[in-house]
C-alpha cells in the first residue's frame, strides 16, 4: 500500500473495531463514525480490505479477520494514548488533543508507542473510558524509561503528587471520589499503604479501598 492508502485502511480499520466495541458492526454505522476523516468511503473500499486479508464481509456487516484486529489494536493505542498524552500533560483542549491523536495513530512507531505507554503509566483506559490495548511494554519486567505518571499504589510515601486521571471500573465511584475532593488536578500526599490507602487531601485525610486506589494515577509534585 501507499502511505495514502495506508492511512485510509488504518482508518477504516480502526472504525470498525471502535463500532465493534459499542456493539455495531453494520456499515452504515462505520461510516458515520468515520466522517471526515476519510471522505469518500464506498463499499468497494470494505471489499478491497476484505480483499487483503483485514476483514470479512456477509452483506452490510463486517468483521476483522485476525490480521485485521492486530492492525487495528495497534491504530486504537496509538490513538487513545495519545489522546492522554496530550490530555493529560500536555494539558491541550479536547478538540486539539483529538486532531492531534488522529495523526499520531498513523506515525508512532512501535518502540515510541511503548515509551508514550510507559511514560504515562500504562494507562488502561482512554480519557472517555474506553480501553487501551495493552503492549509489551505493560507486562514487562524491565522499563525503559521512568514513568511521569503512575498508579497510586506505587507511589513514594510520604512524597506529594497531583492526580491526572482516574479510570474507574464503575461510574458511580468517580461521584464519590468528586464529592470528598479526589479528582484529576487535586493534590494529595501519600501517608500508607495498608491495610488501607490513606492519602491527605488539602485538609482532609482519605482511606481508600486497594482497588479503588488502584485507580488514581499521579504525577510527582517537585519539592
Amino acid at each position: 500500500m501507499s502511505e495514502m492508502e495506508g492511512r485510509r485502511a488504518e482508518e477504516l480499520l480502526e472504525a470498525v473495531f471502535a463500532e465493534r466495541e459499542s456493539g455495531r458492526d453494520d456499515l452504515q454505522a462505520i461510516r458515520a463514525r468515520i466522517g471526515d476523516h476519510a471522505p469518500g468511503v464506498v463499499d468497494g473500499d470494505f471489499r478491497e480490505l476484505a480483499a487483503q486479508g483485514y476483514l470479512r464481509q456477509e452483506g452490510t456487516r463486517v468483521a476483522l479477520t485476525e490480521e485485521g484486529e492486530r492492525r487495528a489494536r495497534g491504530v486504537i493505542r496509538r490513538h487513545r494514548l495519545a489522546e492522554r498524552l496530550f490530555l493529560d500533560l500536555l494539558e491541550l483542549s479536547d478538540t486539539a488533543a483529538e486532531s492531534q491523536a488522529c495523526e499520531f495513530e498513523h506515525i508512532l512507531s512501535p518502540e515510541a508507542t511503548d515509551s508514550v505507554c510507559t511514560l504515562l503509566g500504562h494507562p488502561p483506559t482512554c480519557p472517555h473510558g474506553k480501553s487501551i490495548p495493552p503492549g509489551p511494554c505493560c507486562t514487562a519486567s524491565h522499563k525503559t524509561v521512568r514513568p511521569l505518571v503512575t498508579g497510586l499504589p506505587s507511589f513514594p510515601l510520604g512524597e506529594r503528587a497531583r492526580i491526572v486521571f482516574i479510570a474507574p471500573k464503575f461510574h458511580d465511584r468517580m461521584d464519590r471520589l468528586a464529592a470528598l475532593g479526589v479528582v484529576p488536578g487535586s493534590e494529595i500526599k501519600m501517608h500508607q499503604r495498608a491495610p488501607a490507602f490513606v492519602i491527605e487531601v488539602g485538609e482532609t485525610t482519605i482511606a481508600l479501598d486497594p482497588e479503588i486506589a488502584s485507580e488514581i494515577f499521579v504525577k510527582r509534585l517537585e519539592p
